[in-house]
């Protein structure tokens, strides 16, 4: 029961700040994802890159269930995974070339739908643990299989994706139906043969990591030696082998011996892209926390420490619960460290501690609607941000179903809306503006007329060339770079 009055207190103490309510209503037991094309062919998304949509998923009639909670490229960007509410994995192909129009780069189409997570009920805790997919994250491709992990609240899952275009016939005991013959009715010796058949693509789970979290896991990483990944929760960090599924090994604690102590709270945490014995996470406080796995089995002294002093000037009722990092990411290059908090996104060199060499204001117009975004609960929505394949730009989700892009070089920055309205067939989806106050001109839009229903909070961006998907509630934008 001590469990159980700890979970208790950090659900008191953080609660509304890191969305510890469980939702299970909206759940349909294997419903199948449901999406519906719309043919859309331009749009510019900024003036330094021309993107013109690929295809936009909708789910008509979606409830609960169908909002995106997570999207992932693979490392080549071939495959688009989508996790949901409703525990459901969509992944998306990019169809090959075309043989007539050899310049126009291939489109996504549904290529696999399966039911990752199922919801449970923790009897012993009388918690309802929620099939929500929290976290996706691709394992590089070794043979003509496709690997993934996903995650819920509590339990990790490795999938198999594969394809199957022959079928076995000419058994010699079973016949064509499976069932098993007279072995005195066999009289002669049968080869089995491959006949040809209509392509499934079979997802089964080949490995269930569980029984290691006791608090909601946020992230999930997995390391440059593609032997280990990482399980992050609220205030422990485990790290797992692929091939060990009944055991974890714990390389960050911060839960206190007194859980009235309790000052923050793990938000995220990520593995470098080409070192695998360093890690970062954040946490509720505003700092990130570089650790090296070399220095001590348990990683509970940090090996840098990054945090940006506090302007006693701008402090504020506030200023806590908006200085909460809600994602970490390292650089393709592993030079830098981008993390998101509710109003800005901050690049920080591995090399210099003390502050961000580079702040973005996302939707700093927010500051004065903070009271009104605090009693709505939006403050604590928890946005992504992503990096463009050669960390030149940034990317990251607002309100109104906004996404704002930054060019590091050009210090440029658009504010994007991805909408089925916009999205037009030919259509120019021209940058938007929001008005703060005094006049506003035709083309922009009020900040009282935002809609904060309406977010972008899970983006992506293809690997090594300009596609971007886009995540708004319940449905998928996939854009790529226009070809002239």
């Amino acid at each position: 029961m001590e469990e159980d009055a700890e979970t208790r207190k950090i659900s008191s103490s953080f609660l509304r700040d890191h969305s510890y309510a469980t939702e299970v209503g909206g759940f349909v037991c294997g419903a199948v994802h449901r999406v519906m094309y719309t043919d859309n062919k331009e749009s510019r998304v900024s003036e330094a890159m021309i993107l013109m949509p690929l295809h936009t998923f909708l789910s008509p009639g979606a409830g609960p269930a169908d909002i995106i909670s997570t999207v992932e490229f693979n490392h080549t960007g071939e495959l688009l995974a989508t996790g949901d509410k409703g525990g459901r994995v969509v992944i998306f192909q990019r169809e090959q070339e075309s043989k007539n129009q050899p310049h126009r780069r291939g489109e996504y189409n549904v290529y696999s739908t399966f039911q990752s997570h199922e919801p449970e009920f923790d009897y012993l805790k009388s918690l309802e643990i929620e099939e929500k997919i929290n976290k996706i994250r691709w394992l590089p491709q070794q043979n003509a299989a496709y690997f993934l992990l996903s995650t819920n609240d509590k339990t990790v899952k490795l999938w198999k994706v594969s394809e199957r275009d022959k079928r076995p016939e000419g058994y010699n005991l079973k016949d064509e139906d499976g069932r098993l013959r007279d072995p005195s009715m066999i009289t002669m010796l049968r080869v089995p043969v491959l006949r040809p058949m209509d392509l499934m693509v079979e997802a089964t789970p080949r490995r269930v990591f569980a029984n290691a979290h006791t608090y909601h896991i946020n992230s999930i990483s997995v390391n440059s030696d593609y032997e280990t990944y990482m399980s992050a929760d609220d205030l422990r960090i485990n790290l797992w082998n692929f091939e060990i599924t009944n055991q974890s090994f714990n390389i960050v604690d911060i839960k206190p011996a007194n859980m009235e102590e309790l000052t923050e709270v793990i938000t995220a945490a990520e593995f470098h892209p080409h070192h695998c014995n360093t890690f970062v996470y954040s946490s509720s406080k505003g700092t990130i926390r570089l650790c090296d796995m070399r220095t001590a089995a348990l990683c509970d002294r940090h090996a840098k420490f990054f945090e940006e002093p506090e302007d006693p000037s701008n402090r504020s009722f506030f200023s806590e619960i908006i200085s909460s990092i809600s994602d970490v990411k390292f650089s393709h290059s592993g030079r830098y460290i981008m993390t998101r908090d509710y109003l800005t996104v901050k690049v920080w060199d591995l090399n210099m501690e003390n502050r961000p060499i580079e702040t973005y204001q996302v939707h700093d117009y927010l500051r004065s609607k903070l009271c009104s975004l605090y009693e709505n609960d939006c403050i604590f929505d928890k946005f992504e941000c992503v990096w463009n394949g050669s960390d030149s730009v940034i990317m990251t989700g607002s309100y109104n179903n906004f996404f704002r892009m930054f060019d590091r070089n050009t210090k440029r920055d658009v504010t994007l809306e991805a909408s089925r309205e916009n999205s037009k067939p030919r259509a120019i989806l021209k940058p938007r503006k929001v008005c703060v106050g005094g006049k506003r001109r035709k083309d922009e839009i009020s900040v009282d007329s935002l809609d904060f229903s309406k977010k972008i909070l899970h983006t992506a961006w293809h690997p090594s060339e300009n596609i971007i998907a886009v995540a708004a509630t319940n449905n998928l934008y996939i854009f790529q770079d226009k070809v002239n």
